[in-house]
């Protein structure tokens, strides 16, 4: 007989609160930061001259919610100054202890040093982000010590989460590309892509590796941008890049690749082994800076009228250079700036949106002593240039009004481009694993000269295929614009757009993509609402359970509320519902009646098992269960967690959630399930019990847990196959407990001391 002692039961709490969005446009958020060093500025200039280390801060609060021993140090280059109180920043709150705000470790903040209207970084991002990733932006009070500093533009740091949000993965090659020590006057080396031989030492100054490992991933593409272009769509995300080149020409942001020093982007290698680019630093966008490597665009004249085809006969540029002298890329460049141009510049959309941002932040920007412009110079550089010191900041309406003029004026932009109506695919619901033709009716368009970009997943790369008019591929009858291709339908659902050129112009529809696109969805066999729920979550894992692969990895156990095996095949789990196609569970896995399914929330899908593309945040985020068509079979949105407390459904399945203790693949509670041993012939005794009672069974089992009134696991434990088992309960208070065995039998007992 075995003897095993119980101790006190662990009081739980719970906190069902959402916090509002960090980076809602909309808010202003309050950042404070607490250090022990009175001295803490003098610290951290030091910092910043030598190996810009974090100066470890007492706290930090993010709209009140505190954050003890956070790593804080000044960031930038240009709007860095050892002599002025309001510097860039960098908040590491996971520098020193594992913590995150909604998910967020990084808080990186730009003092708008270079910019009067204070709308130009997170104006430049909004409208960026409806074309390709980019950072999520708004504005923060900072406080130091008690004392106002000054309001704040507050961007995504471009890191792990940013590359598992949009790339869907985090752990493949990446890159900074701004020099590391810093671009200036004196620069000789920089991030401009071109191949300088196979040696790595020759790209050390001028890109910042922020993965393990990836100098031989960044020579290839070099390489291939300059000897092999044919190619370069097996290696990089040209769409992503032509629309990244095209917005920087479109708002004059020179402060970037096509400028003088190519900087001030990101580049990340995901699954497809394509790099991505992503643009980052626009507080010098829509032409505060005037450097384009070849000329100085000294007046505002000069930058509305910038060419668009800047740096195309400039092997310096070699991203610009290669890709707009293939005709079909430069024609997609022009359609991207034109669709740029329609929705924010001739609309006059921007300027409504930057109107709002002031507006937002006018009181803010009264209260910041510390800001390098007047209230005046503020409101009136929406509409009128202003010079200030070194800064020469052209009105936004100003500048753009006449840039939208003139760029649509140029031959470029004057020819007449394709049309595209129609779009239909033959079944609106194929079966999966069918084949289906899409139809699009093309006006003025080559007949070789109309594309099907297509894709069965979010994580895939596009892939173009030719369109017929030729009455031969299920599209009517010959030459009658109607234009079709047949794909086989080997997902829940498929992804697509059309592109269309002649000699002259190219069109895409929808007109945002690759960014955005139209969905097939096949017809599948789901899960109704409810037939599978998700039954508990461990968003901070340190003790608890060790996945198969012995980490200590948060989980989500999924439950099977039917009487039937129930199939996963093409359903989508996620932890943010904007994104809900984040992670897609393997074919043929299923969840047996009344049973469990784990899903360890890892990011480390290489190993053994279920294990998401993402992490739990500890802080509060989302959970879904969903298909591709946009159905929810379940979702739950939950708040702050504590560490090894599962946040779990009581009844289970299908109750409430609440902080329990963690039943991994077991009963979350009890409440309302009777004793159910009339077969078992198991027995406790004595019953009531004092400090001890014993478990007698006529025959072997191993698990037996104890649950409170409150239906929180008291104790779990796994033992070798016995038929009697004593326990210890004097450390339980006094009442009623009811003790599970085997995952099947459940009797209740007394413990009165």
């Amino acid at each position: 007989m075995k003897k095993i002692f119980l101790f006190s039961a662990l009081a739980l709490s719970s906190f069902f609160g959402k916090a509002q969005s960090f980076y809602d446009i909309n808010t202003i958020q309050t950042i404070e930061i607490n250090f022990a060093e009175t001295n803490w500025d003098y610290l951290m200039d030091t910092a910043k001259a030598g190996y810009e280390t974090n100066l470890m801060a007492q706290w930090v609060k993010i709209n009140g919610v505190q954050f003890d021993s956070v790593g804080v140090r000044y960031k930038g280059n240009s709007t860095y100054n050892a002599g002025q109180v309001k510097n860039p920043l960098h908040i590491e709150l996971n520098d020193f202890i594992n913590q995150d705000y909604q998910g967020y470790t990084d808080v990186k903040l730009s003092n708008i040093g270079k910019d009067p209207s204070m709308v130009r970084e997170v104006l430049g991002y909004s409208i960026l982000r409806q074309y390709m990733a980019a950072p999520l932006s708004n504005y923060a009070n900072v406080y130091i010590n008690g004392t106002l500093i000054g309001i704040y533009a507050s961007s995504e740091s471009i890191a792990d989460n940013f590359n598992e949000n949009h790339f869907y993965s985090n752990s493949g090659t990446a890159f900074k590309c701004n020099p590391p020590a810093g671009a200036g006057p004196g620069t000789t080396d920089y991030p401009d892509l071109v191949y300088q031989g196979t040696d790595s030492t020759l790209y050390y100054d001028g890109y910042e590796l922020k993965s393990n490992y990836g100098w031989a991933d960044l020579i290839k593409l070099t390489d291939t941008l300059k000897n092999f272009t044919s190619s370069v769509e097996k290696i990089l995300d040209v769409d992503r890049a032509l629309w990244m080149i095209a917005f920087d020409n479109v708002i004059v942001n020179l402060d970037s690749y096509i400028g003088g020093f190519k900087q001030n982007y990101y580049l990340y290698r995901d699954g497809t082994n394509r790099f991505n680019t992503t643009i980052w630093d626009l507080n010098e966008s829509f032409g505060t800076f005037s450097q384009t490597g070849t000329i100085m665009l000294g007046s505002t004249t000069a930058k509305q009228q910038m060419t668009h085809t800047l740096h195309s006969g400039d092997a310096g540029w070699p991203l610009v250079q290669k890709l707009l002298a293939v005709p079909m890329y430069k024609r997609m460049y022009i359609a991207h700036m034109r669709t740029i141009l329609s929705e924010n510049f001739a609309s006059g959309t921007y300027y409504t949106t930057a109107q709002s941002l002031q507006t937002l932040i006018g009181p803010s920007v009264t209260a910041d002593a510390n800001k390098f412009f007047t209230y005046s110079q503020f409101t009136s550089n929406l509409t009128t240039d202003v010079i200030s010191g070194m800064t020469n900041a052209p009105g936004l309406t100003n500048l753009m009004g006449a840039r939208n003029s003139w760029l649509m004026a140029q031959t470029d932009f004057t020819y007449t481009a394709p049309t595209i109506t129609g779009i239909v695919p033959t079944t609106a619901s194929p079966a999966i694993n069918a084949n289906d033709t899409i139809l699009a009716t093309v006006t003025n368009a080559n007949i070789n000269g109309v594309y099907l970009g297509y894709r069965y997943d979010v994580k895939d790369a596009f892939k173009r295929i030719l369109m017929y008019d030729d009455g031969l591929h299920g599209d009517g009858a010959a030459a009658d614009n109607v234009f079709g291709v047949s794909i086989p339908v080997n997902a829940s659902y498929v992804q697509y757009y059309i592109y269309a050129e002649n000699n002259n112009a190219g069109m895409f529809s929808p007109q945002r993509a690759e960014y955005e696109y139209y969905t097939l969805y096949a017809t599948i066999s789901m899960m109704s609402v409810g037939d599978v729920t998700i039954n508990e979550l461990l968003a901070i894992n340190t003790a608890m359970v060790t996945d198969p692969n012995g980490d200590y990895s948060d989980f989500i156990e999924f439950y099977n509320n039917t009487s039937a095996i129930v199939s996963m095949d093409n359903a989508y789990l996620s932890d943010d519902y904007a994104t809900p196609l984040k992670w897609s569970f393997p074919n043929n896995t299923t969840i047996a009646p009344g049973g469990y399914l784990i899903v360890w929330a890892d990011n480390d899908t290489m190993q053994s098992g279920l294990h998401a593309n993402f992490k739990l945040s500890g802080t509060g985020e989302q959970l879904m269960l969903s298909y591709a068509s946009g159905t929810v079979i379940d979702s739950v949105t939950y708040g702050a967690q504590t560490a090894n407390t599962s946040y779990a459904r009581c009844a289970n399945g299908t109750g409430p959630f609440s902080l329990l203790y963690p039943t991994y693949m077991s009963f979350n509670c009890i409440s309302g399930i009777e004793e159910n041993d009339a077969s078992a012939n198991i027995n406790l005794f004595p019953n009531p019990a004092s400090n001890d009672f014993t478990i007698n069974s006529n025959k072997e089992f191993e698990t037996v847990e104890i649950y409170n009134t409150l239906s929180q696991l008291v104790y779990s434990n796994k033992v070798n196959q016995t038929k009697s088992l004593q326990l210890n309960v004097s450390g339980l208070s006094n009442g009623i407990y009811f003790v599970k065995i085997d995952n099947s039998v459940i009797k209740k007992i007394s413990v009165s001391h």
